[in-house]
């Protein structure tokens, strides 16, 4: 199949053109580098600097004859929704109806969205929470996945888009970017790398479900061999606290750096973690990869990768 991967420079999304490359599919990537890497970007693929929003997109579609569209394009921070929310709903809402539009027009048959299970569903009522937990967001970014959400059906039920969401726990591995804030693995890797003291936001205890790259770059590879459209988390149904997280990086990396506490951040949900027996049952996958195995793997990596 010709796939268009858009963000296809970045942590997430090069790993799943990658992947579709091994499976023998032909890959078309779109990013403007802003926060991806060109390095990252697979040699078998046809690349195009571009920003999702302009233009040209909509003739990269229809020259590559693209039949399916993994979106990964995105403005990924949570804290720079909450300081500029108008900034988040250009980049991922707008930006994500514009692609959608090119898709109808060009006759795109299956739309691929990443999607966050960490953020949409708020403070939880249950845990783990399933694909049908009061969706709540309380932030911009998660608000603004919500909307796309709603948007594909839309599509769906209007053009007869088929569309699959994968609602993210917290993704963490390998080429993560340790710059800003999104990532607490990362930069944690790179602070302890640097020898500097991590700094952990409010008490630490604070619960995420933190899923290894490589097990989401399989729902994204099930999503389209599949052939099943609706939504699905994509985590492990298990809790780590920050602590905890901590604790075990500060194990692997051999360090006695003591972490520090920072005031928390209000718009930060207390715990997150999400059912993933609709996408076992439908997409017949499950995390292969141990917290533990994906935090030494993740290590390694930017011990490797030292700037």
């Amino acid at each position: 199949m010709n796939i268009l991967v858009t963000g296809g420079a970045g942590f997430i999304g090069s790993q799943v053109a990658d992947a579709y490359i091994e499976k023998g599919h032909d890959v078309v990537i779109i990013d403007n580098l802003s926060t991806g890497r060109k390095e990252f970007i697979n040699p078998k693929a046809v690349f195009y600097n571009a920003d999702i929003a302009d233009p040209s997109v909509a003739e990269v579609i229809e020259k590559e004859n693209i039949q399916v569209i993994n979106h990964h394009a995105a403005q990924i921070s949570v804290h720079d929704s909450v300081k500029d929310p108008v900034a988040d709903a250009n980049s991922n809402i707008i930006g994500t109806l514009l692609l959608l539009q090119h898709a109808v027009s060009s006759g795109v048959r299956k739309f691929v969205f990443a999607s966050t299970g960490g953020a949409i569903y708020g403070e939880q009522d249950c845990f783990p929470a399933d694909e049908e937990h009061p969706q709540k967001p309380s932030s911009p970014y998660g608000l603004s996945k919500l909307s796309v959400e709603g948007y594909l059906r839309f599509y769906q039920e209007q053009h007869g888009l088929s569309s699959t969401v994968l609602r993210y726990g917290n993704v963490f591995g390998p080429r993560q970017n340790p710059r800003g804030e999104a990532g607490v693995i990362a930069i944690f890797c790179d602070r302890l790398l640097k020898d500097q003291t991590p700094v952990i936001n409010g008490d630490g205890e604070q619960t995420r479900d933190y899923v290894f790259v490589g097990d989401v770059v399989r729902a994204n590879l099930n999503a389209i061999e599949q052939n099943s459209s609706g939504i699905f988390n994509v985590g492990t149904g298990l809790e780590t606290t920050v602590n905890e997280l901590t604790r075990s990086l500060l194990r692997i990396a051999g360090s006695d750096i003591l972490a520090k506490n920072a005031p928390g951040r209000g718009y930060e949900q207390r715990r997150s973690c999400l059912d993933n027996k609709k996408i076992k049952d439908s997409l017949d996958w499950e995390p292969r990869v141990s917290l533990e195995d994906g935090l030494v793997d993740t290590y390694e990596f930017f011990k490797n990768h030292q700037n």
